[in-house]
């Protein structure tokens, strides 16, 4: 077998592995579309489903679940389940607000349904979301709330 034909099959081989296939930087496209699903998968919970809200962590780097962790601070049960239901609806698809140094920041109007045994609460909202390039991850999750003619959520 030549050299340049065994260089091909094991660079064939290579790639058809899953580990190494993730290592490829992945599109802005695919970024856009990781950051908006993740970001509003965090936001859907069950009141008293631990294991539910945690699945989201996968998603986040370690630095951004605990900062979303912090926002979660007195809404947490003592198994770390959360004491409400969150829903979060997209109005529109993410915006990419900025991009630097690996990080794509993104903006996704949408409305945030919370309810519990005490009632339910519906806002106009938009969510934050700062994604990593490389590997695809949530840095940052903030919900910010939109009253009056605020531009955020539109």
């Amino acid at each position: 077998m030549s050299a340049n034909l065994l260089n091909t099959v094991i660079g064939v081989l290579l790639l058809s592995f899953p580990l190494f296939a993730q290592n490829r930087t992945q599109s802005r496209s695919d970024l856009v579309s990781f950051g908006q699903n993740a970001a509003i998968a965090a936001l859907n919970f069950q009141q008293g489903d631990a294991a539910g809200f945690n699945r989201a962590r996968d998603n986040f780097t370690a630095e951004g679940w605990k900062d979303f962790l912090k926002h979660m601070e007195g809404f947490l049960d003592e198994k770390g389940a959360p004491t409400f239901t969150s829903s979060f609806v997209a109005s529109r698809d993410a915006t990419v607000v900025d991009q630097k140094e690996g990080v794509l920041h993104l903006r996704i109007p949408g409305t945030l349904t919370q309810s519990s045994k005490i009632g339910k609460t519906t806002y106009k909202a938009a969510i934050e979301v700062d994604v990593l390039r490389s590997p695809a991850k949530i840095q940052r999750l903030e919900q910010v709330t939109c009253v009056g003619s605020s531009t955020a959520c539109q």
